[in-house]
């Protein structure tokens, strides 16, 4: 895989700790505030997250790094467990469905050791390892099944439903269903109403 220098980042400065610490004391909160709380919950998430639109509900426990590199529309449902490691933006469009357990990582680190390992990090000052990331688009209408894992750098197109526990490697096309690890196109799906009522009624 090729890398930008940009790709790179720090993972373990101290404005790095501090945010992260922050958003730990944030979902903790979020995780024992008293589910019928609305507004209370509905303000912890605005100080988590980067944006937030209308009627977004957001199941416990959620985990994440930094929440503000996390930014919500409006009509969105973030099932129970669900994990997004944001360590660089994750946009979510509006009308989304996200199952339980679901999983986002925008960051990896490289595959081969020498690229991965940082031989003088003691003197360096840093991890010992090297961390990059890319951005996670989920446009809009898009459904996404329990126990899916999404990596870094991909995009869900508008409409498209992802299976159940697939795995999402490269960026899904808008208007189709994928499944599978590595995750696929199986279908591809016309959203013309008047065309999807003939085709249904004509099935009946």
């Amino acid at each position: 895989m090729y890398y930008e220098s940009s790709d790179f980042l720090e993972t373990a400065d101290s404005d790095t700790l501090k945010q992260i610490a922050r958003t730990r004391e944030l979902t903790r909160e979020y995780y024992f505030s008293d589910y019928g709380d609305i507004e209370k919950r509905t303000s912890i998430l605005r100080e988590l997250l980067g944006g937030i639109g209308e009627n977004v509900v957001i199941d416990t426990p959620f985990h994440c790094d930094y929440g503000k590199n996390i930014f919500l529309g409006n009509d969105v449902i973030i099932n129970m467990n669900c994990t997004f490691v944001d360590n660089k933006t994750i946009r979510i469009g509006d009308r989304v469905l996200i199952a339980s357990n679901v999983q986002m990582y925008t960051s990896s680190h490289p595959v081969l050791p020498q690229e991965r390992l940082v031989p003088d990090w003691r003197e360096r000052k840093t991890t010992f390892f090297r961390t990059y990331a890319r951005p996670i688009e989920i446009e809009n209408n898009v459904w996404i099944g329990g126990g899916c894992i999404l990596l870094p750098g991909v995009t869900i197109g508008e409409n498209s439903v992802i299976g159940a526990g697939s795995v999402v490697t490269r960026p899904i096309p808008p208007n189709c269903v994928a499944v599978g690890n590595p995750c696929k196109v199986i279908r591809y799906f016309d959203t013309n109403r008047e065309r999807w009522q003939h085709e249904v009624i004509g099935e009946l």
